[in-house]
């Protein structure tokens, strides 16, 4: 079964690699569809914080992601076949390019694609930001860092607004904590106390 199980990451992501045009935020989609919802392995929330790291790390944010959610899902041997999966179709795509590239390079047709190619892949990081939001912004200091965090990575490196929203958060935590409100750290949490409100009001408490 153990077996069984590092196939199927491997194969996971093997099918995800060659379809997401547009690196590691194009596969959050893809990611949550077949981890999240098809094998149930993770949750949203997971993912997401995987995605927070991997971008915190060197090297491409697809294979930092695979590893850390095959590590996560199978250990080291997890982490190992998620790396395979990921980079072995994209390993042998760019070869066959490499070769054909200068007898199509000149091709219209071939250039139109591309062209539209790099116009889906906006669309498909839009879609994977949105995902990200929901599971992300739980309270309105979180907000507050996602709206100051946009305009801010025009002028300084992700690593350092990363770093910045992480000392923001922990500033933030603990200042609520001293004022005495209710810690929400994910949208699960957030919902509790939705409920939790509508059962009082619904009681006449």
């Amino acid at each position: 079964m153990k077996g069984k199980k590092l196939f199927q990451i491997f194969w996971t992501f093997f099918k995800i690699s060659p379809v997401t045009f547009g690196g590691g935020f194009a596969m959050i989609p893809l990611i949550e569809k077949e981890v999240v919802d098809k094998r149930q392995w993770l949750n949203s929330e997971d993912v997401t914080d995987v995605f927070a790291l991997s971008q915190s790390v060197p090297g491409a944010v697809a294979i930092n992601s695979a590893t850390f959610i095959g590590h996560r899902i199978g250990g080291i041997k997890g982490a190992i076949a998620a790396m395979i999966g990921v980079s072995l179709p994209t390993f042998l795509i760019v070869l066959t390019l490499g070769i054909l590239y200068f007898s199509i390079q000149d091709n219209p047709k071939i250039e139109a694609a591309f062209i539209s190619i790099r116009a889906s892949i906006v669309a498909i990081i839009a879609y994977a930001a949105i995902k990200i939001a929901k599971t992300a912004i739980v309270d309105k200091s979180t907000f507050g860092i996602m709206v100051v965090g946009i305009p801010i990575l025009f002028f300084i490196h992700p690593v350092i607004a990363i770093l910045a929203g992480a000392l923001t958060g922990i500033v933030a935590i603990s200042f609520k904590m001293k004022l005495g409100y209710k810690i929400k750290m994910d949208q699960k949490g957030k919902k509790e106390d939705e409920n939790e409100i509508e059962y009082y009001m619904g009681t006449g408490i």
